[in-house]
C-alpha cells in the first residue's frame, strides 16, 4: 500500500477547480484554480502550487514550494508540509504547466515560511493539514498584518480548503470566507510524476 507521507504526495499532485460551487454561488465564490506538481530536481516531497482566478491562469495569486516530509516524534510519526515562497516569483508564473521553466527552480529560489507549516493527519480515505499553532504564520494584506489560520481536506475526489486572517494582537477576524470552504473538485492528476525513488525511500 505504500507509506502515508507516498499517498498524501500523490493524493496531493493534481489539478483542482471550484467551478460548479462558483456558479452555483456567484457572489461568494470565485472561481479558482489549483495545482500541485511535483518538483524532482528539489528535495524529495517537494510540489509546485499555484493558485489562480479561472479568468486569468497566467497570473497566479499564489505560487508557492510545498515540502511534505514525516517526522519522527514522541507521540510517533507526523506529516508536515512546509510553506515555502519563491524569489522574484513572478519569473515562474505559470511554470505549474511548463516543464521547462519548472525544471528550473533551485534550492536557492525558495524562502522559508515561518510558522506556515501544515500539519497533517491521514482520516477516512484522504487527509486534514491545519496551519501549525502559535498564530506565527504572518501574511500582509491590503496593507494589514494578520496571522493565517488555514485548514485543508484532501480526498480523492477533491479538496477543500478554508483559510482566515486574525489580528495578531486582537485576533479579531479580518478576511476569509464567511460562507464557508472552498470546495474543489479533481481535474488533473499529476500523481504519475511523483519520482519512484521518493516513493520507494519514504517505504523503507
Amino acid at each position: 500500500m505504500g507509506s502515508s507521507l507516498g499517498r498524501l504526495v500523490q493524493m496531493l499532485s493534481a489539478g483542482f477547480s471550484n467551478q460548479q460551487q462558483a456558479f452555483d454561488n456567484p457572489p461568494l465564490y470565485a472561481h479558482i484554480l489549483v495545482k500541485f506538481r511535483p518538483m524532482p530536481q528539489l528535495q524529495p516531497g517537494s510540489l509546485l502550487l499555484e493558485q489562480s482566478y479561472a479568468i486569468n491562469p497566467a497570473a497566479p495569486y499564489r505560487i508557492r514550494v510545498l515540502r511534505a516530509e514525516r517526522q519522527n516524534g514522541q507521540d510517533g510519526d507526523k506529516l508536515i508540509i512546509h510553506n515555502q515562497a519563491l524569489a522574484d516569483d513572478q519569473r515562474f508564473w505559470g511554470a505549474v504547466d511548463n516543464p521547462e521553466l519548472r525544471q528550473q527552480i533551485q534550492l536557492s529560489d525558495l524562502k522559508p515560511l515561518e510558522g506556515c507549516a501544515y500539519q497533517v493527519r491521514e482520516e477516512g480515505g484522504g487527509f486534514i493539514g491545519e496551519v501549525e499553532p502559535g498564530c506565527r504564520c504572518l501574511v500582509e494584506r491590503k496593507g494589514a498584518v494578520s496571522y493565517l489560520v488555514s485548514r485543508l481536506e484532501l480526498n480523492p475526489q477533491g479538496m477543500r480548503t478554508l483559510d482566515r486572517g486574525h489580528d495578531p494582537q486582537t485576533h479579531e477576524h479580518l478576511w476569509g470566507s464567511l460562507a464557508g470552504p472552498f470546495e474543489f473538485s479533481r481535474t488533473d492528476d499529476y500523481s504519475s510524476e511523483v519520482p519512484q525513488a521518493w516513493l520507494q525511500a519514504w517505504e523503507s
